[in-house]
């Protein structure tokens, strides 16, 4: 109904195009029963129930007084859960055995089995100057609540796991619905591999010239371990990293706005926080609510017991999941209650268009002079090389592809998780305890770690087409504006959208 409507107006025909892109691949999704087995270790209907809460209000009574309400819903939405990993196993759709016990060891973490307390009991503590009566019924939720994720896991252990397939890969035809979904545009999969494998020597020789620049002769490596040595890049503590993420974000917002980009009073506002435990580890960001009344956020989940941090590292994840990043690209839509629909503002969220945007961001702040510094400028690096191996590994082992000749690892061999690991250890200059969360992520989300590095191709391509259609009279600054504004959609949706605008 929605495709064959007739638009009014260019606007009204610009949602009509994200909207029946969207829909239209999440009903082939759902025809190929590929959504009702939804379980991974990050992005996944369990994960979500424990990460609203993360989002709530926790000031007054009322706030509160939702909380309440919303953590005695906690036992039904996982038995909700349940019924539908079961009715997919029925139908013969079950995750892989890996994310079947991650996702336990998640569930066990958040009821409080591996600590001494549960994560709801936790949360709940911040309700002390309540009254009574609201206290008691936050703390009897919240321990409904810590054992609904305890008998949740053991549901997952002992009925889920045993139907559970032992292989991860999910194969072409599963993997390139999901690549276009991701994406938001058609893949050559084979053409997309080996422009990953020339993606990732291009840059190894780019790290290579400035690890050299660090100290003569340094590899990549050698230069990271000194870098991580230098005081100057080191911080110490939870809370002094928090604060540091703040005034880097803080600060990149107020440079940019004005000369490089159009920023409103209401996008100014970023908060930096710490995530709870238990999450896969990684930087990630939420978006604003509609009215603005929770801002934006970027949130770091860290591995358990790290408590020193390498800043040379960690800049341009800043700029990824802040400005110009994710917070620029999502709370701008937001803010465009004039002409998106709330659709277009709060749900048209596609990875390659969003991580694409928030990667090309992280080259954008060269460009724009932001990482002068060498070890600045080798962490944004480490990060481009960290995403284009994302696209051979993810690639690579759910289709289960050969390495090719000349590579230098394992030439020949057909990739397999534990090549993966190995690849992605030896070949990056990534943190060792993301890595491995890494491959759990690829195995279970596919199609999705890819759309990074992809999505950034696109953004460049749909740039580059700009610049040519306007010739001299091009301005970037103009261009990342009528972008922005548009909201979220795939990439194929975008680039026409980009070329009605000139």
């Amino acid at each position: 109904a929605v495709a064959a409507a007739e638009p009014r107006d260019a606007a009204e025909r610009a949602a009509q195009a994200v909207f029946t892109e969207r829909l239209g691949l999440e009903l082939e999704i759902h025809e190929a029963g590929l959504d009702v087995a939804s379980l991974n270790t990050i992005s996944s209907p369990v994960q979500e129930l424990r990460m609203v809460f993360d989002l709530m209000p926790l000031e007054s009574e009322q706030d509160w007084s939702v909380v309440a309400a919303r953590i005695g819903e906690v036992p039904k939405a996982l038995a909700g859960v349940r019924g539908g990993l079961l009715a997919g196993a029925d139908a013969g759709h079950v995750a892989a055995l890996r994310q079947v016990s991650k996702v336990a060891e998640q569930c066990e973490t958040w009821a409080g089995l591996k600590d001494a307390k549960g994560f709801f009991a936790g949360l709940v503590e911040g309700a002390s100057s309540q009254g009574e009566a609201l206290k008691s019924d936050l703390a009897h939720g919240a321990r409904a609540a810590d054992e609904a994720f305890a008998e949740f896991a053991g549901f997952l252990r002992a009925e889920l796991a045993p139907k559970a397939p032992v292989k991860d890969a999910v194969g072409e035809d599963a993997y390139r619905l999901w690549s276009r979904y991701f994406v938001g545009a058609a893949l050559d999969l084979r053409e997309a591999y080996e422009w990953g494998w020339a993606e990732f020597s291009r840059i190894e020789a780019e790290m290579r010239a400035v690890a050299n620049r660090v100290k003569a002769g340094a590899t990549p490596k050698e230069a990271a371990a000194i870098l991580d040595a230098d005081p100057r890049y080191r911080v110490q503590g939870r809370a002094e990293f928090e604060a540091w993420m703040q005034r880097l974000s803080d600060g990149a917002l107020e440079s940019l706005r004005g000369k490089h980009f159009e920023i409103s009073d209401r996008v100014m506002a970023l908060e930096c926080k710490i995530a709870p435990p238990g999450g896969g580890v990684g930087a990630y960001y939420t978006g604003p609510s509609e009215d603005f009344s929770r801002p934006g956020r970027m949130w770091w989940s860290l591995p358990a017991g790290r408590d020193e941090f390498s800043t040379w590292r960690e800049t341009s994840t800043v700029y990824h999941e802040g400005a110009p990043g994710h917070h620029l690209q999502i709370a701008t839509a937001v803010d465009q209650s004039a002409s998106l629909n709330k659709y277009q503002r709060l749900m048209a969220f596609t990875s390659g268009h969003a991580e694409g945007w928030a990667l090309y961001s992280e080259r954008l702040m060269e460009e724009l002079g932001y990482l002068s510094d060498d070890g600045d400028l080798l962490g944004m690096l480490s990060e481009q090389l960290f995403r284009a191996a994302r696209v051979i590994v993810d690639l690579g082992m759910h289709l289960e592809l050969t390495i090719p000749s000349g590579a230098g690892f394992h030439d020949g061999e057909r990739w397999t998780p534990e090549l993966g690991l190995e690849f992605m250890l030896t070949r990056t200059i990534t943190d060792e305890a993301h890595l491995r969360d890494e491959i759990d992520r690829y195995l279970g989300w596919p199609g999705q770690a890819p759309a990074y590095k992809i999505g950034e191709r696109l953004w460049l391509a749909a740039r580059a087409e700009a610049q040519a259609r306007a010739g001299a009279a091009f301005d970037i600054k103009r261009f990342h504006t009528e972008a922005l504004k548009l909201g979220g959609m795939g990439l194929d949706t975008l680039r026409e959208q980009l070329a009605k605008l000139d």
